[in-house]
């Protein structure tokens, strides 16, 4: 029982960590784009 909690406990971090990178590779991105436009005009 102990090792299944262990492992939900670590598969939810490892969710959480993968979204946090997702989310930050996506803004910078996104201001990537916003700082190109600025500069083309």
């Amino acid at each position: 029982m102990m090792f299944i909690d262990f492992l939900m406990i670590f598969i939810c971090l490892v969710v959480f960590i993968l979204f946090i990178l997702i989310s930050v590779a996506f803004f910078t991105l996104l201001e990537r784009k916003e700082t190109g436009y600025i500069q083309i005009r």
